[in-house]
């Protein structure tokens, strides 16, 4: 039997490590595809800059605004999802979930910040997708490290 993590401090660590996770590994499919394309893969963190620094800033001050950017991002939707997934299942239903982030962020992302709306829609959804399902494959290892040894 786990317990869940009811201590705010128990939350906001399995926040912060779901968040490292799943914001550095998720955009593996994104950058495959650019790869492939013969692509910059750059162009998506620039992009993101946009959020917090003019579109016509210096490319280093685009790549400093999306890290910052996708970190805080990453931070709050891993939140969302660690308080909102399935114990059970939780890798489909995270991709699942994370695809439904995707949708949200890019239909706001037309109005809020073009260079992201310009990136492969595609590419874009499948990291959302990732990002949902390695926060589930995250939080299932750090609920199984909470039962006792016995149990395992």
């Amino acid at each position: 039997m786990t317990r869940p993590m009811t201590r705010p401090a128990d939350f906001a660590r399995s926040t912060v490590v779901a968040a490292v996770v799943a914001g550095t590994l998720s955009g593996g499919p994104s950058t495959v595809w650019t790869i492939a394309h013969g692509g910059d893969v750059l162009a998506s963190t620039r992009a993101a800059g946009t959020l917090l620094v003019p579109a016509t800033a210096a490319p280093r001050a685009q790549l400093a605004g999306g890290a910052l950017a996708h970190a805080a991002l990453s931070t709050g939707w891993a939140a969302v999802l660690l308080a909102a997934l399935p114990r059970r299942g939780g890798v489909t239903a995270g991709a699942a979930a994370g695809l439904a982030i995707g949708l949200l962020d890019l239909h706001l992302a037309r109005r809020l910040a073009p260079a992201i709306a310009a990136l492969p829609r595609g590419a874009q959804l499948a990291d959302h997708a990732a990002f949902g399902a390695l926060v589930a494959v995250v939080r299932a290892r750090l609920s199984a490290r909470e039962r006792p040894s016995f149990a395992r």
